[in-house]
């Protein structure tokens, strides 16, 4: 009997493709109710941190350069009140093989697909991560397809998107573009499917594991330069997997003191899945449109169970304005003769301004870069955005609307990251929790389990569930 093949049928069969892509068991580590056994799927579908180092060693990944940005902090000391204006440094992962800190978690899911024997890899991601995944299959003999969200209907694509694409092509690659909605999710477990090759996901625990590296490297490398351990480190956020995994790295490193900021570009009023606002946005990562509904619920991923899960270790998050990111790309390239990609200068431009909040000899990282392209340079961003109907003006980016204008700072002391309240996000991840519970009760344990994935404690929890209305 042939399968059916419609959406309905493909998504219905989705966690049977998911487990013969991944062979991941995720109901090893269920529980009746809300909670799952996090930490030990990390521990027993990972690596440990050591195996992983040498497995990036391999094919060049990691071990990337801090860079301390004196430019940058004597720019941000000049519009610092007195005493204040912390040092900023940056981890420069733009030196990883495919140009991004990715690379580290290809590295490990691409090893781990050759070592269970599968004879290619796919991946879905519109960015850096196609690129990181090509880059480690080619050099471990892989096949690899890439499927990327591309287009709005009348198939036109982001810049940023294009410039991806031509380098996952560049390592031999089979891209394929689709356009914005469900298409991408059903295109990729019918590829899973037909072809049967290891879902390298963002959100496996291979690639998580991939990131403590980072975090690891970033502790060792100031212990070494600094003798002490970083006060902040700043990860720009869209599905938690970058966040999650330095913090873990961090906590390995036994830098428990670290700050651990997140960073999104405000995109507020956009729908990532419309048609019509697709192409409205100059960002396509590292924005609220990913950073705030992964935040508030990490499982609407193409895993059963995500292992990136942000607000585990978040302290703070922050937004910043596209205005202000192209302005600090721009500032980046000028005042300090690097010039990198957009990602990476979201978190920048929020360490930018908060290092004018802290005391001059307190540090901030800025843990990654990424490589810049012609797609991905400020011009053709905002060349698009203007074809897309966006003004581009020069004033108060407090004045920017997205999906309407870009807003490039007069004055770098209009730079000014916003806060988020993170017990907000807090809030709708536990009634999110509660949703796909199904009116089960809530136990003990999963009031631990929501404590510690909320980086809160149970009577915070509890109070969340009095104002729901939900009994425990």
């Amino acid at each position: 009997m042939s399968k059916d093949m419609s959406y309905e049928g493909v998504i219905k069969r989705r966690n049977e493709i998911m487990k013969k892509a991944v062979r991941i068991d995720y109901d090893a580590f269920e529980s009746e109710g809300i909670a799952f056994d996090y930490e030990e799927m990390m521990r027993k579908t990972g690596y440990s941190l050591q195996e992983i180092q040498k497995i990036q060693g391999r094919t060049g990944v990691g071990n990337t350069p801090v860079y301390e940005l004196r430019n940058l902090t004597k720019l941000a000391r000049k519009f610092a009140p007195k005493g204040k204006g912390a040092r900023i440094f940056v981890k420069d992962e733009a030196s990883n093989p495919s140009g991004s800190f990715k690379a580290r978690r290809a590295a490990t899911a691409v090893y781990h697909a050759k070592k269970l024997g599968y004879k290619g890899v796919i991946a879905a991601t519109s960015g850096n991560y196609g690129a990181a995944v090509a880059s480690q299959a080619a050099m471990a003999g892989l096949k690899c397809i890439i499927v990327q969200e591309c287009y709005d209907s009348r198939k036109v694509g982001q810049p940023e998107i294009i410039e991806k694409a031509r380098k996952c092509e560049a390592y031999g690659a089979e891209v394929v573009q689709l356009t914005v909605g469900p298409e991408l999710f059903y295109t990729f477990l019918k590829l899973l499917e037909e072809t049967g090759y290891f879902n390298a996901s963002l959100y496996t625990p291979f690639g998580i594991a991939g990131v403590e590296t980072l975090g690891y490297e970033i502790a060792m490398e100031f212990r070494e330069r600094e003798g002490k351990d970083p006060d902040v480190v700043v990860a720009t956020n869209a599905g938690g997997g970058n966040l999650t995994g330095t913090a873990r790295g961090l906590i390995k490193a036994g830098a428990d003191d670290v700050k651990v900021i997140g960073a999104s570009v405000d995109l507020k009023g956009l729908h990532m899945a419309s048609d019509t606002q697709f192409n409205k946005k100059s960002f396509t990562t590292g924005h609220t449109g990913f950073g705030m509904p992964f935040a508030t619920w990490p499982d609407r991923s193409d895993v059963p169970r995500s292992a990136a899960r942000a607000l585990r270790y978040m302290d703070k998050y922050y937004t910043v304005t596209q205005g202000e990111v192209f302005y600090i790309t721009e500032a980046l390239a000028q005042v300090e003769g690097l010039e990198r990609g957009p990602a990476g200068n979201t978190s920048l431009t929020a360490a930018f301004s908060l290092a004018q909040t802290l005391d001059e000899d307190k540090t901030i990282v800025v843990q990654e870069t990424e490589y810049t392209g012609a797609g991905k340079h400020i011009q053709p961003q905002l060349s698009f955005a203007k074809d897309n109907g966006i003004e581009i003006l020069v004033g108060n980016p407090k004045d920017q609307v997205p999906g309407e204008n870009i807003i490039l700072p007069k004055h770098p002391k209009l730079i000014e990251a916003k806060e988020i309240n993170l017990n907000k996000l807090r809030k709708s991840y536990i009634k999110n929790a509660i949703k796909n519970n199904k009116d089960k009760d809530i136990t003990k344990k999963d009031l631990e389990f929501l404590a510690v994935e909320t980086k809160t404690d149970i009577e915070f929890v509890k109070e969340i569930l009095n104002e729901l209305d939900v009994k425990y």
